[in-house]
């Protein structure tokens, strides 16, 4: 049975509904023009009013397609209309003229979320070392079916095609991972780290299109990547860039978008100007792999925490993301500042989030989820929309664990910054009403 919402819920509802009056001037991002609905009043949540299902691919090997829909209501912090834009007095070079990303108009597919889920992916049973117990062939399947899933075509060729477009020689993918859990290039204590076999079926996708291994870099600027998952690499020509273990990251970069100014709302106090990494800047495509599971200071981190490894001094932040720190208020979240940068934003063409294992603690093992059935999730989730995805994401962990409330707040402003749609649903009952969820049952 539902429970009544609570007063913070119903705020929350009530940012959402003034949202579109003009609140997504807050980072500099543009408001959103939603696709999945005209305005975002409360009748927007009944049954599904997002098209393209009947796009999804027949010809996947042996999935079944259960799409849900849903009438659940989300919820919502209210947040007040910025009246002035700090203006930035210092730069690093006197010529540096920064512009401002602004969102493409969204296709019927934008805020479509595909979930695919496979029992065979992993065989680990909590006592080896978790990164070698999982199936190289399944995810290579669980990812095909995926990207057709995603972009509504029969082949994986086309898929990524899809993806990226007239993809020319010379031009540099990259691939964010997720390494905050390890402590040196020797890592095997165990703790949740990223797993190489997603990123190996992602090259694998990428070099049906012409990409060259050598064009492919696969980085986390802030972390380590440990020994351990470069030699479950399959392609020996990709690139590897870390701080500390591999090619080092730079940050050198005089791109007048190497970057990121943060803008609180007036009267806060605003964290000092960073860099992004000389990979973000380089690439001509941005392919972010977070993954899924809880965090100590800010509730959860998944899609947008996951580039607080492309910034210089991330530390420097996490005082503003604290849920319980004097300097964390709910209409603001430097998550957000991040995300709008055109090198983060204009970039990224496919979001895929790893939850083959997930973790109910942000630095512990993996560990087995009651609500798949006590196994492992064994779950891949692929989108474009990086708001949507994460609500998607952050529901599976609300199922399993307690996370805080205020733990969305920033997909709230990202929705108000025209970053993506936001929704808070049930993917394993009710469904939802904005957000095209799909979720693949594989079997191989």
């Amino acid at each position: 049975m539902r429970k009544n919402l609570s007063r913070r819920e119903l705020l929350k509802l009530l940012a959402l509904l003034v949202g579109k009056a003009g609140l997504g001037t807050l980072t500099g991002c543009r408001p959103l023009v939603s696709h999945a609905a005209q305005d975002l009043e409360p009748r927007a949540y009944l049954p599904l009013v997002m098209g393209g299902r009947d796009a999804m691919p027949t010809s996947t090997p042996t999935p079944t397609l259960t799409p849900t829909s849903s009438t659940r209501t989300p919820t919502l912090t209210p947040t007040p209309t910025r009246t002035a834009t700090p203006t930035r007095t210092a730069t690093p070079t006197p010529t540096r003229t920064a512009t401002p990303w602004i969102p493409p108009t969204p296709s019927p597919t934008d805020a479509r979320v595909v979930h695919v889920h496979n029992t065979n992916a992993t065989s680990w049973n909590g006592e080896t070392d978790f990164w070698n117990d999982v199936n190289q062939a399944t995810v290579d399947t669980m990812v095909d079916q995926g990207v057709m899933a995603l972009t509504g075509t029969t082949t994986v060729a086309d898929a990524w095609s899809s993806l990226i477009p007239n993809y020319s020689s010379g031009e540099l993918v990259a691939i964010k991972m997720n390494f905050n859990n390890s402590d040196g290039c020797d890592d095997t204590d165990g703790q949740i780290d990223a797993s190489i076999q997603p990123v190996n079926a992602v090259v694998r996708g990428l070099k049906l299109i012409g990409v060259p291994e050598a064009n492919i870099c696969v980085y986390d600027a802030s972390r380590r990547i440990p020994d351990r998952f470069v030699n479950g690499n399959l392609y020996p020509d990709v690139v590897f860039r870390d701080t500390g273990c591999r090619q080092n990251v730079t940050w050198s970069s005089n791109d007048p978008n190497a970057y990121v100014t943060f803008l609180p709302p007036a009267g806060h106090p605003a964290p000092p100007e960073t860099r992004i990494s000389d990979v973000l800047v380089n690439c001509a495509y941005l392919i972010n792999m977070p993954i899924m599971k809880p965090h100590r200071i800010a509730g959860i981190t998944l899609t947008f925490k996951n580039h607080f490894g492309n910034i210089r001094n991330p530390w420097n932040l996490h005082s503003y993301i604290r849920l319980t720190d004097p300097l964390y208020r709910a209409d603001y979240n430097p998550l957000v500042d991040i995300y709008c940068n055109p090198h983060i934003a204009g970039k990224t063409v496919l979001v895929v989030g790893d939850g083959l294992f997930g973790s109910k603690d942000f630095e512990g093992p993996p560990s087995l989820w009651s609500t798949f059935g006590n196994h492992l999730p064994n779950s891949l989730f692929f989108a474009t929309d990086p708001v949507a995805i994460d609500c998607v994401m952050c529901d599976f962990l609300s199922s399993e664990l307690t996370i805080p409330e205020a733990a969305d707040d920033y997909l709230v402003l990202a929705h108000q910054a025209g970053l993506g749609v936001y929704e808070r649903g049930d993917p394993w009952g009710t469904g939802y009403g904005l957000i095209d969820y799909v979720k693949l049952e594989g079997t191989l």
